[in-house]
């Protein structure tokens, strides 16, 4: 079958490939990634996706999709991944209101068991507490 995306390397992507594969610098799929493409190299090895699927246990299609994000997006955003563009949620507190709410919490919490002869001081602390978050 003839392959729609061709990877061919240039000599220092390979010595980044290479220096990444050996000192194991970034996280494993960036290691793999590495790996794949290396092996993937017309003019290098040049292993087929089943060879270099089975060789480093991953499927096909992740080999495919590695060639393709080669030739389509660069070397850099092959190898790093891509970057989100914003944080996947916005805070909700700050880390003032995110206090107060972890200590209303442990009020309520230590409140919740029954017959505590000091329940009214914390109904009054977490009441007060309540008051200063509004």
């Amino acid at each position: 079958m003839n392959k729609k995306y061709i990877v061919r390397l240039l000599d220092t992507e390979r010595e980044v490939l290479r220096d990444v594969i050996k000192q194991l610098k970034g996280s494993s799929q960036k290691v793999r990634r590495a790996q794949i493409l290396l092996k993937a190299d017309v003019d290098g090895p040049g292993w087929t996706d089943e060879k270099s699927a089975d060789a480093f246990s991953c499927r096909v299609q992740t080999v495919e999709s590695i060639r393709q994000r080669l030739v389509t997006e660069g070397f850099e955003v092959t190898l790093n991944g891509r970057k989100p563009d914003k944080p996947p949620r916005e805070k909700t507190f700050d880390g003032e209101q995110e206090a107060k709410v972890i200590a209303l919490r442990a009020l309520i919490m230590a409140s919740a068991t029954p017959f505590c002869f000091c329940t009214t001081q914390k109904y009054l602390a977490v009441k007060r507490i309540r008051s200063s978050m509004t």
